[in-house]
């Protein structure tokens, strides 16, 4: 998820309530809508084994579910963050995460309050944003808060939030330093409490922005170079045992879905990138999940630009797990 992305969040607000934040106005709930009829940035797909159905959210912290992959029910609200938090009582949600762990559910997502402003790196000020996690005993929710009140540096602005538990058996966020903020995006590990209540230590830099050999920007003055942005970090390990990580930048004005490799097998690294992008151009901030006849897939969307409106709906792709590295084949329509 990146700054760009802030015209989709119109009318997917929370309002204040005595007690937490309810979400406004709700889309209209509709039943057995195909896939590539729903408007949706950052698509995550649960494949919930408890209760055999797939749990779709991304931007906007709605749900959707589906028994198939074909059809659709939804959306519903599902997050119920603090309205007396450092969220306020109307917070954006961008790139929404749901992680089964030890008996509980734990929603990952970007939260921004517009009235709160932090400072940037040259200058100037930004709206406050932050991954942050919620938790609930079921897929679909509600998701409410934990103890701690944050989990990152309240003057550092963060996003893409994701989870992983590494060779050491310790479980970890993931996240982005946003671009806008230090001019050079990074992707960064943090531990988490054992409970996922909060996190322990400081944020490490994994890689950054510029280490990538694909990405392109084009400045108004020098020389072509590597593009800012880290968008939309995913974990993943081949059936070799090999450690992977999907992430986004851009190629000039061309959404672009990257991936790196860690030598070491663990988030410690290094984190080598691959020459080339993973998936055709205009796609991104995928992720990927097992379906329950044990098929792998590729969930990202598409990006398109018409008429200034970023319009982007949620695409599946054929995975390959079983080498040294992770194949993405063919388009797959359910």
């Amino acid at each position: 998820m990146h700054r760009f992305l802030v015209i989709l969040a119109g009318g997917l607000l929370l309002s204040s309530s005595p007690a937490l934040a309810q979400q406004r106005p709700l889309p209209p709930s509709r039943k057995n809508v195909p896939l590539d009829s729903i408007r949706l940035s950052d698509p995550f797909i649960l494949a919930d084994q408890r209760t055999h159905t797939y749990y779709m959210t991304g931007t906007g912290g709605l749900l959707w579910q589906s028994k198939d992959l074909k059809r659709w029910d939804g959306p519903s609200q599902v997050a119920q963050p603090d309205p007396a938090s450092w969220m306020g009582p109307t917070p954006m949600i961008w790139a929404a995460e749901i992680h089964p762990y030890k008996g509980k559910y734990y929603y990952f997502a970007t939260f921004t309050n517009r009235a709160l402003k932090i400072d940037a790196d040259k200058g100037g000020t930004l709206e406050r944003r932050a991954t942050h996690v919620l938790v609930s005993d079921q897929a679909a929710g509600p998701y409410r808060p934990m103890k701690d009140e944050t989990y990152l540096p309240a003057n550092k602005s963060t996003l893409d939030g994701t989870f992983w538990v590494d060779k050491d058996g310790k479980p970890y966020l993931l996240y982005c330093h946003e671009w806008v903020q230090n001019q050079n995006g990074t992707v960064e590990k943090i531990a988490l409490k054992p409970d996922l209540s909060g996190t322990v230590g400081t944020g490490q830099v994994l890689f950054r922005a510029s280490d990538s050999p694909w990405s392109r920007e084009n400045p108004r003055t020098g020389p072509v170079r590597p593009n800012k942005v880290t968008d939309g970090p995913w974990v993943f390990r081949t059936k070799t045992g090999r450690l992977g990580m999907l992430w986004t930048s851009w190629v000039y004005d061309v959404y672009t879905q990257g991936v790196a490799y860690s030598a070491s097998g663990t988030l410690a690294g290094p984190w080598q990138q691959e020459p080339t992008p993973i998936t055709p151009p205009n796609y991104g901030h995928g992720m990927l999940f097992r379906t329950f006849e044990g098929k792998d897939f590729l969930v990202l969307h598409s990006h398109q630009d018409i008429k200034g409106d970023y319009h982007r709906v949620p695409h599946l792709f054929e995975a390959d797990l079983s080498g040294d590295k992770l194949v993405i084949g063919k388009p797959y329509t359910p």
